[in-house]
This record gives structure tokens, sequence and C-alpha cells, in this order.
């Protein structure tokens, strides 16, 4: 596997957040993480990446991460989309995208033209500035800096929260194109048409561990499980 979590615990504070975490994601893989909103999902994220202190195993590639600072788990090959996008709002985009580079010396899966081709949308607009974009277009600026840094693993939290339903197709099919280059995925979605549709395999989190590992076919043929730990 590429990334192996297991025991992993976390708090803020006295509140302890993750209470054991195991998950495991291979190469190119498409993994939804799903819950409910306070469950956990966003903190293994930040704990697998360094911003928040994890208690547990964090193995990547066979190397244990857990503790390393955010810069250097980047650099081991693991870019980060937070729920609240970080954009550079007094950037260009061209500027924000080029900002994600790791290394001018050799050439990633993606360029920064290669991603405004990709995206009209963003590429008639990549000299203004980050903060005049809509937050669909920003939600893309913000995967597509991480691109820039060409990593081959990506965890994007929550990436069409609050989006219309047009600019939702354009970031599934921003996923999905990224999971055929061959970089693996862990997506947190609140929206389970597309995190069934889009993953290879799931895991359901509730009260701070995982209470579900499976298929989304499994997930879908489990009523009790869905009523009890997603639907509200």
């Amino acid at each position: 596997m590429m990334l192996e979590v297991s025991d992993l615990h976390a708090f803020y504070g006295k509140s302890h957040i993750l209470q054991g975490v195991n998950l495991a994601i291979g190469e190119g893989e498409i993994v939804s993480l799903l819950g409910r909103n306070g469950v956990g999902r966003s903190t293994t994220c930040k704990a697998i990446m360094g911003l928040v202190e994890p208690i547990g195993t964090v193995r990547y590639r066979g190397r244990d991460i857990a503790g390393l600072s955010a810069n250097l788990v980047a650099k081991v090959g693991i870019g980060y989309v937070p729920e609240d996008r970080q954009i550079f709002p007094g950037l260009t985009v061209r500027e924000n995208l080029v900002l994600g580079i790791k290394s001018s010396k050799r050439r990633g899966r993606w360029s920064v033209d290669d991603f405004l081709a990709l995206f009209p949308l963003l590429g008639e607009r990549a000299d203004v500035p980050g903060g005049a974009l809509s937050g669909g277009e920003q939600q893309l600026l913000a995967i597509g800096r991480t691109l820039m840094g060409d990593p081959d693993l990506v965890m994007v939290d929550e990436p069409t929260e609050g989006l219309a339903p047009a600019t939702v197709a354009l970031v599934r099919e921003l996923l999905t194109k990224i999971a055929r280059s061959g970089v693996a995925i862990l997506l947190i979605e609140q929206r389970l048409t597309i995190a069934l549709d889009i993953a290879d395999r799931l895991y359901l989190m509730g009260h701070g561990r995982i209470v579900f590992e499976g298929t989304p076919d499994a997930l879908r043929a489990a009523p009790a499980v869905r009523g009890e730990w997603l639907e509200v």
C-alpha cells in the first residue's frame, strides 16, 4: 500500500478527536472518507499532513512520516487541498499556480499551461486576482495549485461544498482526470453520489474511528449502516 495509517489518535486540547483510525490507500486508488460533520474526517487529513500532532503510525511507501512537518510531508509526495482552499487572493490565478511548483528542475505530470488549457474558465482569467474568482473557480485553483507540486497522493477535503451543480461537475471531472494521471486520491465528500461513483473503496467514520470499510457497492447494499452513520 502507498499509505498505511494505523491506530491514529489526535487531540484538540483535551478533546480526543481521532480514536484509533486505521486506513490504507494503494497506488493510483481513489478512496472516499465518509461520515457526518464533526466525526474526524478533516482531522484525519490534517494528522497525516502534520498539521495536527498525530499519535500512532502513518507510513508512506514504507516510511514512517508521523510527526513530520507539513512541508516535509509535501516533499515526500503528499498533496493537501483544505476545505477552506487557502488561495492567495491578491495573487493572480497564474501566480497562485506557480507557487505550487516544488522544483523547477523537472517537469511534473501537470504544468501551469496544461492546467489552464484543461479549464478554459481559468485560462481566460489567468491574470485575474484569485480573490476575484467565484467559489467554484477558487476550488479548481486550489486543486490545481496542489497538482503543480506533482504529488503521488492528494487529499481533497470537501471540494464541492457550497458549489453550483455546473461547478460540481467540473470538480468531479478534475478529480477523475487526476486519478487517470496515476495520482491516488483521498476524498472527503458530503455528496454521496460523487463519493460512491468515483471511488474504488471507501471508509466510513463515526465518533473518531472507522466503522465501515468496503466498496461503494457494499455500502449501497447496507442501508442499516447508511442510516446509522450517514443519513440524517
